[in-house]
């Protein structure tokens, strides 16, 4: 069964611990949003979460796999964007079509690099729903997204918990996702 535990979690940057203290669990099919002020640490608890970075304290535990949707979408911006998809279908398998869904079907022969913003978390969430995994990390999911592509977002998350996974965002701006929980990091700030 899909589930992240989360015990006396914290993150050090420098000499200085942004957060300290922090434990959740959650379950197949729920959703949390996490926020406070810039630099307070949302971005790095997500890629302790990840795996990407060390925490200072405190352990994670994740059943299932894991993905991560952030400012970086991990694709080649120098390949035509189906290339860069391509790419990714090649490690993670084919995750199904999603490009028509995303508006990204009349890109594919588009540089990676003059894509939008917009363009680039679209083509970033199909990577993400391609990759099958069961833990959503999205940092700062909507930026750059217009207001259609901002309901688009929200719907494929709704989706992708009423299907058993679980969506933990990052966000300044409000995600809405049915029974989603919110914790303030500045509450653990150390």
């Amino acid at each position: 069964m899909t589930q992240l535990d989360v015990t006396d979690l914290a993150c050090r940057r420098g000499d200085r611990v942004l957060f300290a203290r922090l434990s959740l669990r959650m379950k197949a099919g729920e959703a949390l949003q996490v926020a406070g002020h810039n630099g307070i640490g949302k971005s790095s608890l997500l890629r302790i979460l990840a795996g990407l970075a060390p925490a200072f304290a405190g352990t994670v535990e994740v059943a299932g796999s894991v993905g991560l949707l952030d400012e970086r979408p991990a694709l080649d911006p120098a390949l035509p964007l189906g290339r860069a998809l391509a790419f990714w279908r090649g490690i993670d398998g084919d995750g199904g079509d999603h490009l028509d869904r995303l508006g990204l079907s009349r890109l594919l022969d588009v540089p990676v690099r003059y894509l939008s913003t917009g363009q680039k978390k679209r083509a970033a969430l199909a990577r993400l729903l391609g990759q099958r995994a069961q833990v959503w990390l999205l940092d700062e999911p909507l930026n750059g997204l217009d207001g259609h592509a901002v309901q688009l977002a929200e719907a494929i998350a709704a989706e992708h918990c009423a299907g058993g996974g679980i969506a933990l965002v990052a966000s300044h701006q409000p995600f809405r996702l049915p029974a989603m929980r919110a914790l303030n990091l500045s509450d653990f700030a150390a």
